[in-house]
């Protein structure tokens, strides 16, 4: 059992779970334009019925979230090394689309190019993610990254930071045609929940400033390159890592909530 659901009874870790799994979920899509509110997330996982006058992509994309995090688990319980297999899983449950392309593959690396506009200062400028040619390297010494801090139990300083630099590294080589983001605020946690901690939740009323702090990374670093070092040591991954640690009060507080409803019961039960 992780460590923050330790001592917790049977309804109340549920119900924490439960809870995590949602914000998560919610937070997470959002991110990518899901219309979704937090309570209709609830709902729709919970019930399995939809919402109306929402679109069905919406409610397929929060049911897959919420079936990734299923698989987050399951990896942490096989306590085996993660593989490019895990992660093609995980791409398979979040990408529910359904996109006959050999080019877009789904659960595969992608096949061809890909990158976006972006801000920097008064200019607009587009962005090149790894060329298709680099990612199997890339991800190569992405998963020698995770296994290694995989090891090694964390404190939540060196916690923040691991899953900041796996989350901003996976993002910088984007190595599915689509679902980075998702991925990325996925995996990047394994460490985080391994080490006893809760999930690190990017909030949907900071997408903005998440973005931002991407973006002036991977500015700052270049298009990644199998030949050079996965991460740029940089202010910009600094400030990343100050950002996630400030989003993370959310889930922390969730889990303190729990304990505090446990302390409770325990009162009331030893009147």
């Amino acid at each position: 059992m992780i460590s923050f659901l330790k001592g917790l009874d049977e309804d109340i870790r549920k119900s924490l779970i439960a809870q995590i799994r949602n914000l998560w979920t919610h937070s997470s899509t959002a991110i990518e334009g899901n219309t979704l509110t937090l309570g209709e997330t609830a709902f729709v996982i919970d019930e399995g019925l939809t919402v109306s006058g929402k679109p069905l992509k919406d409610h397929q994309e929060v049911v897959g979230h919420a079936r990734a995090i299923e698989l987050i688990y399951n990896m942490i319980e096989k306590n085996t090394p993660v593989s490019d297999k895990d992660l093609f899983d995980l791409h398979k449950s979040i990408q529910t689309s359904v996109i006959v392309d050999v080019y877009k593959p789904i659960g595969g690396w992608k096949k061809e190019p890909n990158g976006t506009y972006m801000i920097d200062g008064d200019k607009q400028l587009f962005y090149e993610y790894a060329s298709p040619s680099d990612v199997p390297v890339l991800m190569e010494k992405w998963l020698n990254l995770l296994n290694s801090k995989l090891q090694s139990h964390l404190s939540q300083k060196e916690a923040a930071h691991v899953y900041s630099d796996l989350h901003i590294s996976f993002v910088h080589i984007h190595p599915f045609f689509d679902g980075n983001g998702r991925m990325a605020r996925l995996i990047a946690n394994l460490p985080v929940l391994k080490s006893g901690y809760p999930p690190i939740l990017i909030p949907k009323l900071l997408r903005r400033e998440y973005i931002r702090s991407l973006s002036q990374y991977e500015i700052a670093s270049g298009t990644p390159s199998k030949n050079e070092a996965l991460l740029n040591m940089n202010k910009e991954l600094d400030k990343f890592r100050e950002f996630c640690v400030a989003a993370w009060k959310d889930a922390i507080d969730l889990v303190k909530q729990a304990h505090l409803q446990q302390e409770k019961r325990s009162v009331t039960k030893n009147v």
